[in-house]
Protein backbone atom coordinates (compact mmCIF):
# COMPACT_ATOMS: atom_id res chain seq x y z
CA UNK A 1 0.00 0.00 0.00
CA UNK A 2 1.48 3.44 -0.78
CA UNK A 3 1.65 6.09 2.09
CA UNK A 4 0.81 8.98 0.73
CA UNK A 5 0.31 13.03 2.66
CA UNK A 6 -1.85 15.34 1.82
CA UNK A 7 0.26 19.09 2.27
CA UNK A 8 -3.19 21.74 2.11
CA UNK A 9 -1.68 24.84 1.44
CA UNK A 10 -5.04 26.31 1.79
CA UNK A 11 -6.54 29.36 2.51
CA UNK A 12 -9.42 28.90 5.27
CA UNK A 13 -11.88 29.75 2.71
CA UNK A 14 -10.44 28.45 0.02
CA UNK A 15 -13.66 26.92 -0.87
CA UNK A 16 -13.50 27.25 -4.78
CA UNK A 17 -14.76 24.56 -6.79
CA UNK A 18 -13.66 23.10 -9.85
CA UNK A 19 -15.68 21.10 -12.70
CA UNK A 20 -16.04 20.15 -16.15
CA UNK A 21 -18.86 20.64 -18.76
CA UNK A 22 -23.05 21.21 -17.23
CA UNK A 23 -25.12 24.54 -16.93
CA UNK A 24 -23.72 27.15 -14.68
CA UNK A 25 -26.94 26.72 -12.37
CA UNK A 26 -26.31 23.08 -11.13
CA UNK A 27 -22.43 22.46 -12.07
CA UNK A 28 -19.39 24.77 -10.60
CA UNK A 29 -17.86 27.12 -12.56
CA UNK A 30 -15.58 26.15 -15.29
CA UNK A 31 -12.68 27.77 -14.19
CA UNK A 32 -9.52 26.37 -12.45
CA UNK A 33 -9.66 25.55 -8.92
CA UNK A 34 -7.47 28.31 -6.92
CA UNK A 35 -5.89 28.58 -3.44
CA UNK A 36 -6.97 31.95 -3.20
CA UNK A 37 -10.20 32.77 -1.10
CA UNK A 38 -13.68 32.32 -2.53
CA UNK A 39 -15.73 35.07 -3.01
CA UNK A 40 -17.68 34.93 -0.31
CA UNK A 41 -14.32 36.37 1.80
CA UNK A 42 -14.69 39.02 -0.60
CA UNK A 43 -17.84 40.92 -0.31
CA UNK A 44 -18.41 43.15 1.62
CA UNK A 45 -20.00 42.99 5.34
CA UNK A 46 -22.38 45.33 4.57
CA UNK A 47 -23.55 43.49 1.98
CA UNK A 48 -24.12 39.88 3.95
CA UNK A 49 -27.33 40.49 5.08
CA UNK A 50 -28.94 42.14 1.81
CA UNK A 51 -30.67 38.72 0.75
CA UNK A 52 -31.25 36.87 3.79
CA UNK A 53 -30.14 33.95 6.09
CA UNK A 54 -29.42 30.54 4.75
CA UNK A 55 -28.58 27.81 7.29
CA UNK A 56 -26.73 24.35 7.20
CA UNK A 57 -28.16 21.80 9.93
CA UNK A 58 -26.16 19.73 11.97
CA UNK A 59 -27.74 15.90 13.01
CA UNK A 60 -25.48 14.89 15.41
CA UNK A 61 -25.28 12.58 18.23
CA UNK A 62 -24.37 15.40 21.35
CA UNK A 63 -24.90 14.54 24.78
CA UNK A 64 -24.30 11.94 27.13
CA UNK A 65 -21.99 9.29 26.51
CA UNK A 66 -21.74 10.42 22.59
CA UNK A 67 -20.34 14.27 23.36
CA UNK A 68 -17.13 13.39 22.34
CA UNK A 69 -18.01 12.43 19.49
CA UNK A 70 -21.17 15.02 18.16
CA UNK A 71 -19.58 18.19 19.87
CA UNK A 72 -16.65 18.67 18.53
CA UNK A 73 -17.71 17.56 14.89
CA UNK A 74 -20.43 20.38 15.10
CA UNK A 75 -17.93 22.73 15.95
CA UNK A 76 -16.33 22.50 13.02
CA UNK A 77 -19.67 23.06 11.36
CA UNK A 78 -19.59 26.76 13.95
CA UNK A 79 -16.31 27.36 13.26
CA UNK A 80 -16.29 27.33 9.04
CA UNK A 81 -19.93 29.47 9.68
CA UNK A 82 -18.61 31.94 11.61
CA UNK A 83 -15.82 32.35 10.01
CA UNK A 84 -17.95 32.99 6.13
CA UNK A 85 -20.41 35.75 7.98
CA UNK A 86 -16.98 37.60 9.10
CA UNK A 87 -15.72 37.25 5.81
CA UNK A 88 -19.03 38.72 4.21
CA UNK A 89 -21.25 35.92 3.81
CA UNK A 90 -22.01 33.72 0.26
CA UNK A 91 -23.80 35.89 -2.19
CA UNK A 92 -25.38 38.32 -0.38
CA UNK A 93 -26.37 35.51 2.40
CA UNK A 94 -25.56 35.18 5.90
CA UNK A 95 -25.34 31.69 7.51
CA UNK A 96 -26.50 30.18 11.04
CA UNK A 97 -26.96 26.87 12.13
CA UNK A 98 -29.77 24.39 12.53
CA UNK A 99 -28.63 22.04 14.89
CA UNK A 100 -30.42 18.33 15.63
CA UNK A 101 -29.77 15.56 18.40
CA UNK A 102 -29.64 12.38 17.40
CA UNK A 103 -28.92 10.84 20.95
CA UNK A 104 -31.40 9.43 22.87
CA UNK A 105 -30.44 8.29 26.46
CA UNK A 106 -27.07 9.56 25.86
CA UNK A 107 -26.50 7.03 22.49
CA UNK A 108 -27.25 7.66 19.02
CA UNK A 109 -30.70 6.40 18.00
CA UNK A 110 -31.77 6.22 14.24
CA UNK A 111 -35.56 7.16 14.82
CA UNK A 112 -34.45 10.22 16.36
CA UNK A 113 -32.49 10.83 13.59
CA UNK A 114 -35.10 10.52 10.71
CA UNK A 115 -37.65 12.48 13.56
CA UNK A 116 -34.67 15.35 13.20
CA UNK A 117 -34.29 14.81 9.28
CA UNK A 118 -37.72 15.30 8.83
CA UNK A 119 -37.33 18.79 10.83
CA UNK A 120 -34.35 19.97 8.67
CA UNK A 121 -36.26 19.15 5.38
CA UNK A 122 -39.25 21.49 6.91
CA UNK A 123 -37.29 24.41 7.39
CA UNK A 124 -36.89 25.71 3.59
CA UNK A 125 -33.93 27.84 5.16
CA UNK A 126 -31.44 24.86 5.35
CA UNK A 127 -29.53 24.74 2.07
CA UNK A 128 -27.37 21.41 3.34
CA UNK A 129 -26.97 19.09 5.98
CA UNK A 130 -23.69 18.23 7.92
CA UNK A 131 -24.05 14.40 9.61
CA UNK A 132 -25.06 11.99 10.47
CA UNK A 133 -22.46 10.95 12.33
CA UNK A 134 -23.37 6.92 12.41
CA UNK A 135 -24.15 4.55 9.57
CA UNK A 136 -27.47 3.27 11.80
CA UNK A 137 -28.84 6.43 12.24
CA UNK A 138 -27.54 7.59 7.85
CA UNK A 139 -29.80 4.54 6.62
CA UNK A 140 -32.61 5.63 8.47
CA UNK A 141 -32.63 9.70 7.37
CA UNK A 142 -31.41 9.03 3.34
CA UNK A 143 -34.66 8.08 2.25
CA UNK A 144 -35.77 11.72 3.64
CA UNK A 145 -33.51 13.61 2.59
CA UNK A 146 -33.32 11.48 -0.86
CA UNK A 147 -36.83 12.29 -1.42
CA UNK A 148 -36.78 15.77 -0.20
CA UNK A 149 -33.78 16.50 -2.62
CA UNK A 150 -31.81 18.19 0.55
CA UNK A 151 -28.00 17.51 0.43
CA UNK A 152 -26.70 15.75 3.26
CA UNK A 153 -22.54 15.50 4.09
CA UNK A 154 -21.35 13.04 6.45
CA UNK A 155 -18.02 13.07 8.64
CA UNK A 156 -18.34 10.36 9.56
CA UNK A 157 -20.10 7.26 8.64
CA UNK A 158 -18.53 4.47 7.38
CA UNK A 159 -20.73 1.19 6.51
CA UNK A 160 -20.44 0.43 3.04
CA UNK A 161 -24.05 -0.05 2.69
CA UNK A 162 -24.88 3.38 3.18
CA UNK A 163 -24.11 4.60 -0.61
CA UNK A 164 -23.04 1.54 -2.43
CA UNK A 165 -25.08 -0.95 -4.23
CA UNK A 166 -27.31 -2.91 -3.90
CA UNK A 167 -27.77 -2.27 -0.25
CA UNK A 168 -27.38 1.31 -0.39
CA UNK A 169 -30.05 1.68 -3.97
CA UNK A 170 -32.87 0.89 -1.62
CA UNK A 171 -32.28 4.30 0.37
CA UNK A 172 -32.54 6.19 -2.96
CA UNK A 173 -36.03 4.98 -4.53
CA UNK A 174 -37.54 7.89 -4.17
CA UNK A 175 -35.07 9.83 -6.82
CA UNK A 176 -33.11 6.59 -7.94
CA UNK A 177 -31.14 8.99 -10.02
CA UNK A 178 -30.22 12.18 -7.91
CA UNK A 179 -27.67 11.08 -5.21
CA UNK A 180 -28.45 13.58 -2.40
CA UNK A 181 -26.16 11.74 0.23
CA UNK A 182 -22.10 12.18 0.35
CA UNK A 183 -19.81 11.93 2.64
CA UNK A 184 -15.77 12.58 3.38
CA UNK A 185 -15.17 9.68 5.31
CA UNK A 186 -13.81 6.40 4.17
CA UNK A 187 -15.68 3.24 3.87
CA UNK A 188 -15.58 0.28 6.16
CA UNK A 189 -13.70 -1.42 3.21
CA UNK A 190 -10.82 0.22 3.93
CA UNK A 191 -10.70 1.04 7.63
CA UNK A 192 -11.36 -2.24 8.51
CA UNK A 193 -8.72 -3.68 6.49
CA UNK A 194 -6.42 -0.74 7.66
CA UNK A 195 -6.29 -1.79 11.04
CA UNK A 196 -5.91 -5.70 10.18
CA UNK A 197 -3.00 -4.90 8.62
CA UNK A 198 -1.40 -2.49 11.00
CA UNK A 199 -1.82 -4.65 13.90
CA UNK A 200 -0.64 -8.02 11.68
CA UNK A 201 2.35 -6.20 9.98
CA UNK A 202 3.14 -3.37 12.17
CA UNK A 203 2.43 -4.36 15.42
CA UNK A 204 3.22 -8.00 14.86
CA UNK A 205 -0.31 -9.45 16.21
CA UNK A 206 -1.28 -12.98 14.35
CA UNK A 207 -3.91 -13.80 16.23
CA UNK A 208 -7.07 -11.93 17.52
CA UNK A 209 -10.68 -11.45 19.33
CA UNK A 210 -13.10 -9.33 17.88
CA UNK A 211 -15.88 -8.46 19.48
CA UNK A 212 -18.48 -6.77 17.81
CA UNK A 213 -21.53 -4.28 19.30
CA UNK A 214 -24.24 -6.06 17.16
CA UNK A 215 -24.71 -2.55 15.02
CA UNK A 216 -24.55 -1.66 11.58
CA UNK A 217 -21.37 0.18 12.07
CA UNK A 218 -19.84 -2.35 14.17
CA UNK A 219 -20.73 -5.67 12.67
CA UNK A 220 -19.28 -4.14 9.17
CA UNK A 221 -15.99 -2.88 10.15
CA UNK A 222 -15.75 -6.28 12.14
CA UNK A 223 -16.59 -8.38 8.93
CA UNK A 224 -13.98 -6.22 6.85
CA UNK A 225 -11.41 -6.54 9.82
CA UNK A 226 -11.56 -10.17 9.71
CA UNK A 227 -11.60 -10.73 6.11
CA UNK A 228 -8.34 -8.77 5.68
CA UNK A 229 -6.91 -10.15 8.58
CA UNK A 230 -7.21 -13.73 7.95
CA UNK A 231 -6.31 -13.42 4.32
CA UNK A 232 -2.41 -11.75 5.42
CA UNK A 233 -2.17 -15.27 8.07
CA UNK A 234 -3.53 -14.09 11.02
CA UNK A 235 -5.80 -16.34 13.06
CA UNK A 236 -9.34 -15.33 14.65
CA UNK A 237 -9.65 -17.11 17.65
CA UNK A 238 -13.11 -16.17 18.52
CA UNK A 239 -15.86 -13.59 17.59
CA UNK A 240 -18.07 -12.03 19.95
CA UNK A 241 -21.21 -10.13 19.57
CA UNK A 242 -22.58 -7.83 22.86
CA UNK A 243 -25.32 -5.05 22.50
CA UNK A 244 -24.68 -1.51 24.16
CA UNK A 245 -26.90 -2.88 26.98
CA UNK A 246 -24.24 -5.27 27.81
CA UNK A 247 -23.09 -4.34 31.44
CA UNK A 248 -20.56 -6.77 31.89
CA UNK A 249 -17.95 -7.76 29.45
CA UNK A 250 -15.81 -9.98 31.68
CA UNK A 251 -17.37 -13.25 30.85
CA UNK A 252 -16.77 -12.99 27.21
CA UNK A 253 -13.25 -12.34 27.55
CA UNK A 254 -13.09 -15.16 30.31
CA UNK A 255 -14.12 -17.46 27.98
CA UNK A 256 -11.89 -16.66 25.32
CA UNK A 257 -8.64 -16.25 27.61
CA UNK A 258 -7.66 -19.56 27.62
CA UNK A 259 -6.60 -19.45 23.73
CA UNK A 260 -4.40 -16.57 24.28
CA UNK A 261 -5.02 -14.26 21.64
CA UNK A 262 -2.48 -11.58 20.68
CA UNK A 263 -4.77 -8.58 20.29
CA UNK A 264 -8.07 -7.66 20.51
CA UNK A 265 -10.37 -5.62 17.69
CA UNK A 266 -13.19 -3.75 19.11
CA UNK A 267 -15.59 -3.31 16.30
CA UNK A 268 -18.11 -0.56 17.36
CA UNK A 269 -18.07 2.39 19.44
CA UNK A 270 -17.19 3.78 22.70
CA UNK A 271 -20.75 4.83 23.43
CA UNK A 272 -21.91 1.50 22.09
CA UNK A 273 -20.20 -0.77 25.06
CA UNK A 274 -16.72 -0.78 23.63
CA UNK A 275 -15.14 2.05 26.01
CA UNK A 276 -16.70 -0.32 29.36
CA UNK A 277 -15.84 -3.96 27.00
CA UNK A 278 -12.21 -2.27 27.16
CA UNK A 279 -12.16 -1.14 30.88
CA UNK A 280 -13.56 -4.66 32.35
CA UNK A 281 -11.42 -6.68 29.61
CA UNK A 282 -8.55 -5.69 30.67
CA UNK A 283 -8.81 -7.03 34.54
CA UNK A 284 -8.72 -10.52 32.62
CA UNK A 285 -6.21 -12.58 33.12
CA UNK A 286 -4.16 -12.46 29.50
CA UNK A 287 -5.43 -9.36 28.39
CA UNK A 288 -3.52 -7.15 30.92
CA UNK A 289 -1.51 -5.64 28.25
CA UNK A 290 -1.93 -7.16 24.60
CA UNK A 291 -2.73 -4.53 22.21
CA UNK A 292 -6.70 -2.92 21.15
CA UNK A 293 -7.32 -2.15 18.19
CA UNK A 294 -10.60 -0.20 17.29
CA UNK A 295 -12.44 2.17 14.43
CA UNK A 296 -13.16 5.37 14.40
CA UNK A 297 -16.06 4.63 16.97
CA UNK A 298 -13.55 3.79 19.49
CA UNK A 299 -10.42 6.29 18.42
CA UNK A 300 -12.71 9.65 19.13
CA UNK A 301 -9.23 11.66 20.20
CA UNK A 302 -10.40 12.79 23.47
CA UNK A 303 -8.19 13.09 25.82
CA UNK A 304 -8.60 12.07 29.61
CA UNK A 305 -11.04 14.02 30.93
CA UNK A 306 -13.42 14.33 27.79
CA UNK A 307 -17.43 13.43 28.82
CA UNK A 308 -17.94 9.94 26.85
CA UNK A 309 -14.38 9.53 25.16
CA UNK A 310 -12.63 6.02 25.39
CA UNK A 311 -9.27 7.03 27.62
CA UNK A 312 -12.36 8.72 30.25
CA UNK A 313 -14.42 5.82 30.17
CA UNK A 314 -11.41 2.97 30.49
CA UNK A 315 -9.14 5.10 32.96
CA UNK A 316 -5.73 3.35 32.78
CA UNK A 317 -7.11 0.09 31.04
CA UNK A 318 -6.54 2.77 27.82
CA UNK A 319 -2.98 1.83 27.30
CA UNK A 320 -1.83 0.39 23.68
CA UNK A 321 -4.68 1.09 22.13
CA UNK A 322 -4.64 1.91 18.61
CA UNK A 323 -6.74 3.50 16.39
CA UNK A 324 -8.13 4.24 12.76
CA UNK A 325 -9.86 7.65 11.77
CA UNK A 326 -11.50 7.87 8.18
CA UNK A 327 -10.37 10.94 7.47
CA UNK A 328 -7.24 12.97 6.36
CA UNK A 329 -5.10 13.79 9.51
CA UNK A 330 -2.81 16.30 7.62
CA UNK A 331 -4.95 19.40 7.29
CA UNK A 332 -4.15 23.15 7.18
CA UNK A 333 -2.43 23.93 10.10
CA UNK A 334 -4.67 27.38 9.92
CA UNK A 335 -7.90 25.14 10.77
CA UNK A 336 -6.21 23.87 14.00
CA UNK A 337 -5.54 27.00 15.21
CA UNK A 338 -8.66 28.70 14.79
CA UNK A 339 -10.34 25.99 16.31
CA UNK A 340 -8.33 25.66 19.11
CA UNK A 341 -8.29 29.34 19.38
CA UNK A 342 -12.71 29.23 19.40
CA UNK A 343 -13.77 26.93 21.13
CA UNK A 344 -10.34 26.38 23.87
CA UNK A 345 -9.48 22.50 22.92
CA UNK A 346 -7.80 20.55 20.10
CA UNK A 347 -9.82 19.68 17.39
CA UNK A 348 -11.87 16.26 17.68
CA UNK A 349 -11.34 13.37 15.17
CA UNK A 350 -14.06 14.54 12.77
CA UNK A 351 -13.83 18.66 13.51
CA UNK A 352 -11.75 19.30 10.29
CA UNK A 353 -14.11 16.80 8.42
CA UNK A 354 -17.11 18.40 9.22
CA UNK A 355 -15.49 22.06 8.60
CA UNK A 356 -14.90 20.58 5.22
CA UNK A 357 -18.36 19.04 4.56
CA UNK A 358 -19.50 22.40 5.17
CA UNK A 359 -16.66 23.74 3.07
CA UNK A 360 -18.51 21.95 0.24
CA UNK A 361 -21.91 23.26 1.07
CA UNK A 362 -21.18 26.48 1.15
CA UNK A 363 -18.46 26.52 -2.64
CA UNK A 364 -21.82 24.59 -3.89
CA UNK A 365 -24.06 27.34 -2.78
CA UNK A 366 -21.95 30.07 -4.28
CA UNK A 367 -22.01 27.73 -7.98
CA UNK A 368 -26.04 27.92 -7.34
CA UNK A 369 -25.92 31.36 -6.72
CA UNK A 370 -24.00 32.25 -9.81
CA UNK A 371 -25.92 30.13 -11.76
CA UNK A 372 -29.08 32.32 -10.66
CA UNK A 373 -30.98 30.13 -8.30
CA UNK A 374 -32.73 32.49 -5.97
CA UNK A 375 -35.65 31.12 -4.25
CA UNK A 376 -34.99 28.30 -1.68
CA UNK A 377 -36.26 24.99 -3.33
CA UNK A 378 -33.50 26.39 -5.79
CA UNK A 379 -30.84 27.11 -3.99
CA UNK A 380 -31.10 23.82 -2.05
CA UNK A 381 -31.27 21.86 -5.26
CA UNK A 382 -28.51 23.81 -6.91
CA UNK A 383 -26.11 22.58 -3.78
CA UNK A 384 -27.27 19.09 -3.90
CA UNK A 385 -26.87 18.86 -7.84
CA UNK A 386 -23.00 21.31 -7.13
CA UNK A 387 -22.23 18.43 -4.63
CA UNK A 388 -22.95 15.27 -6.06
CA UNK A 389 -21.46 15.85 -9.89
CA UNK A 390 -18.67 13.83 -9.78
CA UNK A 391 -16.91 16.08 -12.40
CA UNK A 392 -16.51 18.59 -9.52
CA UNK A 393 -13.87 18.95 -7.85
CA UNK A 394 -13.48 21.11 -4.05
CA UNK A 395 -10.60 22.44 -2.45
CA UNK A 396 -11.08 22.22 1.42
CA UNK A 397 -8.39 22.72 4.36
CA UNK A 398 -8.23 18.59 4.00
CA UNK A 399 -6.80 18.72 0.50
CA UNK A 400 -9.17 18.09 -2.64
CA UNK A 401 -12.38 16.19 -2.94
CA UNK A 402 -14.45 14.96 -5.01
CA UNK A 403 -17.55 12.19 -5.17
CA UNK A 404 -18.33 9.71 -6.95
CA UNK A 405 -21.64 8.15 -8.52
CA UNK A 406 -22.42 7.12 -5.00
CA UNK A 407 -21.33 9.97 -3.35
CA UNK A 408 -18.60 8.29 -1.42
CA UNK A 409 -14.69 10.35 -1.63
CA UNK A 410 -12.56 9.61 -4.39
CA UNK A 411 -9.21 10.20 -2.15
CA UNK A 412 -9.92 8.01 0.62
CA UNK A 413 -7.69 8.08 3.48
CA UNK A 414 -7.28 6.69 6.71
CA UNK A 415 -5.46 8.00 9.52
CA UNK A 416 -3.87 5.93 12.34
CA UNK A 417 -3.11 7.03 16.25
CA UNK A 418 -2.36 5.13 19.58
CA UNK A 419 -3.29 6.38 23.58
CA UNK A 420 -0.23 7.93 25.45
CA UNK A 421 -1.18 7.82 29.00
CA UNK A 422 2.20 9.12 30.05
CA UNK A 423 0.91 12.39 28.71
CA UNK A 424 -0.89 14.73 31.26
CA UNK A 425 -3.70 14.35 30.46
CA UNK A 426 -3.36 11.18 29.07
CA UNK A 427 -4.48 11.69 24.72
CA UNK A 428 -4.51 10.19 21.70
CA UNK A 429 -1.23 10.44 19.47
CA UNK A 430 -0.44 10.68 15.66
CA UNK A 431 1.13 7.36 13.97
CA UNK A 432 0.77 7.98 10.39
CA UNK A 433 -2.00 8.32 7.41
CA UNK A 434 -2.13 6.30 4.28
CA UNK A 435 -3.99 6.58 1.08
CA UNK A 436 -6.14 3.61 -0.29
CA UNK A 437 -7.81 2.06 -2.76
CA UNK A 438 -11.01 1.04 -2.31
CA UNK A 439 -11.40 -2.68 -3.04
CA UNK A 440 -15.14 -2.41 -4.01
CA UNK A 441 -14.85 0.07 -6.64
Amino acid sequence: MKYARVGAALAVFAVVASACGGSAATTAPTTAASTAPSTAASTPASAAASKGTLKIGTELPMSGGETANGVPTQNGVKLLIKQVNAAGGVGGYQLDINPQDDAVNGVHDPQQGATNMQTLVADTAVIGVVGPFNSGVAKAEIPIGNAAGLLQCSPANTNNGVTQPPEGDKYRQANPTKISYIRTATPDSIQGPSMADYMYNDLGVKSVYILDDTETFGVGVGDTFQAEFTKLGGTVVKRDSAPKTTTDYTPLFTSVAGQKPAGVYLAGTTPSGMGLALKQGRTVPGFEKVPFGGPDGVADLGPAGTEGGTITVAGAAAHDVYGTVGAVHDVDATFNDAYTKEFGQAPGAYSAAAYTCAQVIVAALKAAIDGGAADPAALREGVRANATNPATTFDTISGKFAFDKYGDNQNPYISFYKTDMTANPAAWVYVKQQAFTDPNK
